[in-house]
């Protein structure tokens, strides 16, 4: 973010574009004294200890190969136990290949699985159908880290191993918030009419009133690049409605079935440890000089997880 920052400010016209909107919004700040200078997600990140990260668990890991590249998904079983289950079940008996994204919905979801509603591809060990886990005990969350911040859609919110997450301690309730990147179970009107056979990854501005409304999986962690500049739809809801504008899926594995010399190296930072904490207070609060007024509060789904390639 700071290295896209510092380009935007460097093009044509864009000082006094940046002066403009700060002299409309801020004007009484920027009269005022600058912010002192504060660590950026990046200098934290490069301070980060190898302690502060960890890696995808192979056996939760999907790799979905795409004409145009790999999109690493990392599910979430303590969330979302039998999808979790089902979902490697349908990756082990290869039954995403050959499917197609059907859906790529601007500010919503691109979404992926059968085109032939009429034929669906048989199942083999996984189930047809499964009741809706839209939300799970708290006794589910071992890793549960809280954000102070305010939160309209639950009562805490914070993250759990990498996820962010609401929960409500009242109903001793937690589940997965819609933010971006984050994959779910596509339904219809009945609760449990998903099983994981058709997914989606949120693309667009958080939709978090969804949240406790369908089963989230998973997470995006590499590759929402090739998913969000898909074309989009331009039947209702997105939905392409010619084939040949439907992209194939090549193959769907989880990492454990890969080599792994093929396989992504790819670490998450541990959202349990003082530099993560470290790395929510930089987008938080933000420093000079750049920054006129500080935000002083951060929303989940805007809360940063830094992925990395481990170096050798």
């Amino acid at each position: 973010m700071q290295k896209a920052l510092s380009v935007l400010t460097k093009r044509p016209g864009a000082a006094a574009l940046a002066f403009v909107l700060l002299a409309g919004g801020a004007g009484a700040a920027a009269a005022g004294k600058e912010l002192p200078p504060k660590a950026t997600l990046a200098d934290v990140i490069k301070a980060s200890k190898a302690a502060d990260w960890r890696p995808l668990d192979p056996e939760n890991t999907l790799y979905m190969e795409l004409p145009a590249g790999r999109v690493v998904i990392e599910l979430a079983p303590a969330f979302a136990p039998r999808h979790a289950a089902n979902i490697r079940a349908m990756a082990r008996e290869h039954y995403f290949d050959g499917l197609a994204i059907l859906r790529s919905q601007d500010n919503w979801v691109v979404q992926w699985g059968d085109p032939d509603e009429k034929n669906p591809k048989p199942l083999k060990t996984a189930q047809a159908k499964l009741a809706g886990e839209f939300t799970v005990p708290l006794s589910n969350d071992k890793h549960f880290t809280r954000l102070p911040d305010r939160d309209g859609y639950a009562p805490q919110v914070g993250h759990s191993n990498g996820f962010p997450v609401g929960r409500d301690p009242k109903n001793k309730q937690t589940w997965l918030a819609h933010c971006y990147g984050m994959v779910g179970v596509a339904r219809g009107n009945e609760a449990d009419s998903g099983n994981g056979g058709a997914l989606y990854a949120v693309i667009g501005n958080a939709p978090r009133h969804l949240d406790r409304n369908i089963t989230v999986v998973g997470r995006v962690v590499s590759g929402m690049s090739l998913l969000s500049v898909l074309p989009r739809g331009a039947a209702p809801m997105g939905f392409y409605d010619k084939p040949e504008q439907m992209v194939p899926i090549q193959a769907v594995r989880l990492a454990a079935d890969v080599p792994e010399a093929e396989r992504s190296r790819l670490e998450v930072m541990r959202t349990d440890t003082a530099t993560y904490a470290a790395a929510v207070e930089a987008q938080r609060n933000r420093g000079g000089p750049w920054t006129k007024v500080a935000a002083g509060h951060i929303d989940l789904c805007n809360a940063p997880l830094p992925v990395r390639e481990p170096t050798p």
